[in-house]
């Protein structure tokens, strides 16, 4: 018997496929599961449609990221931290902060889609890649600056 997926199976296919499987199979668990539909003639024009429809929705979605990754693109963001008489960094700049400051900056980045090898632990300008969908990587620019400290007034 022919079916259409309607989700992933494990070990059969996936999602939206066409497949051949015994009657049994089909009638006993992927039917009444609700994980295929008979391929009949009108399932296969409304999988037509539905393929139709996931692909405009796949342009759609891919001119919005798109678009985010041109805006994110070159962005500079300043971090400014304490830092010690030596010059060392009191903390240092993960993920987490720079998402942070994008957040600040109005962008909705995931921690996981931030490509920073390891924590910035000095003052300077470092390039960082952001990991988006449909392999865009666009790279800002992250500026640690030491935080202005006010002279201490002597008692």
């Amino acid at each position: 018997m022919k079916v259409i997926l309607l989700q992933d199976v494990e070990g059969l296919g996936k999602k939206y496929e066409i497949k051949e499987v015994k009657n049994g199979h089909a009638r006993n668990f992927l039917l009444p599961q609700k994980l295929a539909r008979a391929a009949t003639k009108a399932a296969l024009k409304w999988l037509d449609d539905q393929k139709e429809v996931i692909e405009k929705a796949a342009e759609e979605e891919l001119k919005i990221t798109q678009d985010l990754a041109s805006r994110l693109d070159g962005v500079e963001l300043s971090i400014v931290v304490k830092v010690g008489d030596e010059g060392q960094l009191f903390e240092s700049i993960n993920s987490q902060k720079i998402v942070e400051k994008l957040k600040e900056a109005g962008f909705d980045i995931k921690k996981s889609q931030v490509k920073l090898g390891s924590p910035i632990k000095e003052l300077g300008e470092f390039p960082v890649n952001i990991s988006l969908e449909h392999n865009l990587e666009p790279e800002i620019k992250v500026i640690i600056s030491a935080e202005k400290s006010e002279e201490k007034s002597e008692e």
